[in-house]
């Protein structure tokens, strides 16, 4: 991770996002060759060491390259089409397998990747105000400076909450539904993800809102609107609990889009190393989302891991309101 945000800060933006995207399609086309579940892994653990590469990044351009005043609703629009491309890479895929076998899965996204590598280089706009850090030792210090920055800290925060949230709800909702009063088959659990797409389409739309109201009260409705949402999957009613995922996921959405447009403000320089710490802690609340609820869904069920959840939201709101006081200020417009 560190790597690649070094070389951002220094190669600049269009470069690395491309370079990082054909390069993804080569351990995507090599998955198709696997002979065991071992080398399957294998190849999709390297995937996964180029993804931040691009979405790191990505993040960091638009900081740069956008308005100040219209950064939040790029972002979102960024999020928005995160989710969408993660659930239509899991139908095609799906598909694919479906009629021909699993390892042309793996060959069709792959082509895909190199295609949106060819539209990114192609369609991109050049970097105008990439700063280059020509000296990597200020480019390494700047993580100390980040971790220093009280606003970025609450911004970490967030991105931790983010897809602890996420991977949580989603993870341990299974089990919730397989059981009674559901008893959901593994075919209904296998589409539970779709209720993200409501979510992704309302992202985009009141994208636009962060601008005028401000990160700050963004993520405030955003966590409010996502602990409404769990506490209705208490209600032992279907309809009900999916509308609850649909505005947990609306909030999850809403509270990325917020932090990840305010990296660009509060970092003024070294934007890539700021989201790029920002993604460490995206991913470390992923991997405790998967694995820490466990022990309250042993100890209580759902109910246990929903109050986990709502427990860790309402930390994220602590850091936002103590970190986040002058974030009320005017920002500066921009041209660009």
């Amino acid at each position: 991770m560190r790597t690649r945000v070094l070389f951002a800060d220094s190669w600049g933006r269009k470069r690395i996002i491309v370079s990082a995207i054909f390069a993804l399609s080569v351990p995507m086309f090599l998955a198709a060759t696997a002979s065991d579940l071992n080398s399957l892994i294998q190849w999709r653990f390297i995937q996964g060491l180029f993804i931040p590469g691009i979405f790191t990044v990505a993040l960091a351009y638009i900081g740069e390259e956008w308005d100040r005043t219209k950064v939040g609703s790029a972002t979102a629009a960024y999020v928005s089409g995160n989710v969408f491309g993660s659930v239509s890479g899991r139908v095609l895929a799906g598909f694919v397998a479906e009629h021909l076998n699993w390892r042309w899965s793996f060959v069709a996204l792959g082509c895909l990747l190199v295609l949106g590598g060819m539209a990114t280089w192609q369609w991109l706009p050049q970097s105008r105000h990439f700063v280059r850090q020509r000296n990597p030792l200020a480019s390494i210090r700047s993580f100390t400076q980040h971790l220093c920055n009280p606003k970025l800290l609450a911004i970490y925060a967030i991105g931790f909450n983010t897809l602890f949230v996420f991977v949580s709800t989603f993870t341990y909702i299974t089990f919730y539904l397989a059981a009674a009063p559901f008893h959901l088959t593994s075919v209904a659990l296998g589409v539970l993800f779709l209720v993200n797409l409501p979510g992704a389409v309302i992202t985009a739309m009141v994208g636009r809102w962060i601008d005028k109201i401000g990160q700050r009260l963004t993520v405030l409705i955003a966590v409010g609107v996502s602990c409404f949402g769990i506490l209705l999957t208490l209600v032992p009613i279907l309809a009900v609990v999916l509308i609850g995922l649909m505005l947990c996921s609306i909030g999850v959405f809403l509270c990325q889009s917020a932090a990840s447009s305010y990296i660009g403000v509060v970092a003024s320089l070294a934007r890539s190393s700021a989201v790029g710490l920002y993604v460490s802690f995206y991913y470390l609340g992923g991997t405790i989302g998967a694995a820490v609820p466990g022990l309250f869904w042993a100890v209580g069920g759902w109910i246990a891991c929903v109050i986990l959840i709502v427990v860790i939201q309402v930390i994220t709101v602590g850091f936002v309101v103590c970190f986040w006081r002058s974030h009320l200020a005017k920002i500066p417009k921009i041209n660009t």
